[in-house]
């Protein structure tokens, strides 16, 4: 027979352990506040992580409210939410873009000005074999029928380091609010948003050598908002384009 005290304390346990596979997405707070990293993990094997750019009747959704009301318009929980790549100022997304298995917009592979363009630029994907990413030219280069897909730049990390290019310089002065993301495994995609401007190079230290990311995407700089409740966040800075979103 178990003492009382023991199966208490074993209930106790079993309660917390249940508590955690009820959490949609871990989030935490790296650093103090007003400079920390916000680091949000998603288990994709466990969690259905969702692209979405249009609602239910194929008009724009462009903030976290929208987002939210949409999902619960379908009886679910918004539980995460975060700007998903670059776009265009009539919304279109810049680069390769796929929600629910379904092409939005294709691979761009074409030379141009501005973070986006900075090589290697990459894409984020989700498939039958988990989540990853690889640099564009890999993607185009592949077969690959992704449930969901987002092209972004540059690539943070690629193959374990830092890009060599002018845009990570140390003795950068470009500093924005960021977001980003990486696949730890291909059942771990790490979402982060700084609280406090960063640089680039700043910020891919941070996904190299905190977080151990082999493989990193920078997301956007300018319109960078994250939806945590458990963070107690839920930015509203700008008109978004695509998201990132867990529901429950």
């Amino acid at each position: 027979m178990i003492p009382r005290m023991a199966l208490m304390g074993l209930l106790g346990v079993l309660a917390i352990a249940l508590s955690h596979q009820a959490q949609a997405v871990s989030c935490r707070q790296l650093g103090p506040s007003g400079t920390a990293y916000l680091v949000c993990r998603v288990d994709v094997k466990k969690e259905r992580l969702t692209l979405h750019l249009t609602d239910s009747r194929g008009d724009r959704l462009e903030s976290f409210e929208a987002l939210g009301e949409d999902v619960k318009s379908s009886g679910r929980k918004l539980s995460f939410a975060m700007n998903a790549g670059m776009f265009h100022p009539d919304f279109k997304p810049v680069g390769l873009l796929v929600i629910d298995g379904k092409s939005i917009a294709p691979l761009n592979r074409r030379s141009g000005s501005g973070n986006f363009f900075i090589q290697p630029n990459g894409v984020f994907l989700l498939d039958d074999q988990g989540a990853r990413i690889l640099t564009t030219d890999a993607y185009g280069q592949g077969e690959f029928t992704p449930r969901l897909a987002t092209q972004s730049g540059p690539m943070l990390v690629h193959e374990g380091r830092i890009p060599d290019t002018p845009a990570f310089s140390a003795k950068s002065r470009s500093r924005h609010i960021r977001n980003g993301v990486c696949a730890q495994s291909p059942e771990i995609a790490v979402f982060v948003i700084t609280e406090a401007p960063v640089t680039l190079r700043e910020f891919a230290v941070f996904f190299l050598g905190d977080l151990g990311c082999g493989e990193a995407l920078y997301l956007d700089g300018s319109i960078s908002s994250l939806y945590a409740p458990q963070l107690k966040k839920a930015d509203d800075r700008a008109k978004l384009g695509p998201m990132f979103a867990v529901t429950e």
